[in-house]
């Protein structure tokens, strides 16, 4: 039986490997999607950002309303996480403030309000997915994974160039059916070159996509990981190609 989230941290040495277990995350997962979590209990937002950066997923945590605010009006981010009973501003405040900026990214709740009318009205404010703790985590992240695929992958589970194969759920590539042996940031800057298939991706961009509040990658480590992910590629027919100022793109090798 899946367990609930405080129970699988009760022995937080070898419970996360068990949990990867569970949810059947794979543990060379990228970092390009970029999770806004808003939650209060100190305990809670550790351990589920624990559970996510394992899952490969690049995370900032916000204690209130108002830092959740403030970071979803600066920064981009691929989803957030939201508990609706956050300090200094509500989450539905949260929600209506996103919305009404135009901001279109998925917004899963994550609160102790579990009655109907909470889940409805939520979900009718902005919201796109609602779910009431306790919760168990392997459903957590297979939620994540449908509200990633369908906002940043249009719904599609396999993305193909030449002969690479991507699978946007276990975030797997494979050539010929072979599992390429990819690091977690490999894989973060392969799903980039994925999603602007045929355009150019200057440097910044990627070094934004792979950073977090915790850490700012360097152009000089861009170009490491676009140096070592094209080695890979091009020992199967494909390659990251360089245009002098203007940026990166996956093509076939000639």
């Amino acid at each position: 039986m899946a367990r609930t989230f405080r129970e699988c941290f009760t022995k937080p040495v070898s419970s996360l490997s068990e949990l990867r277990l569970e949810g059947g995350v794979i543990p060379n997962a990228g970092a390009v999607m970029k999770i806004l979590l808003a939650e209060d209990d100190r305990f809670l937002a550790d351990g589920l950002s624990m559970v996510l950066k394992d899952s490969g997923y690049a995370v900032d945590l916000a204690a209130n309303g108002v830092e959740a605010d403030l970071a979803l009006n600066v920064n981009a981010y691929d989803l957030l996480i939201l508990d609706l009973g956050l300090p200094k501003m509500d989450g539905i405040e949260v929600i209506k403030r996103v919305r009404g900026r135009g901001q279109s990214l998925p917004i899963l709740v994550l609160t102790a309000r579990d009655s109907l009318n909470d889940r409805v009205f939520g979900l009718d404010v902005g919201a796109n997915d609602y779910i009431t703790k306790p919760f168990q985590v392997p459903e957590l992240e297979a939620r994540i994974r449908a509200l990633l695929r369908k906002d940043v992958w249009a719904n599609r589970n396999e993305i193909v160039f030449e002969q690479l194969h991507y699978d946007t759920s276990t975030r797997i590539a494979t050539v010929n059916g072979e599992i390429l042996d990819l690091s977690a940031r490999e894989v973060a800057l392969l799903e980039i070159f994925l999603q602007r298939l045929g355009r150019l991706v200057d440097k910044s961009k990627i070094a934004r996509a792979l950073s977090n509040w915790e850490e700012d990658l360097s152009h000089n480590a861009v170009g490491i990981t676009i140096h070592r992910l094209r080695k890979k590629l091009e020992a199967h027919g494909i390659t990251i190609s360089a245009v002098r100022g203007l940026g990166y793109r996956l093509e076939k090798a000639e």
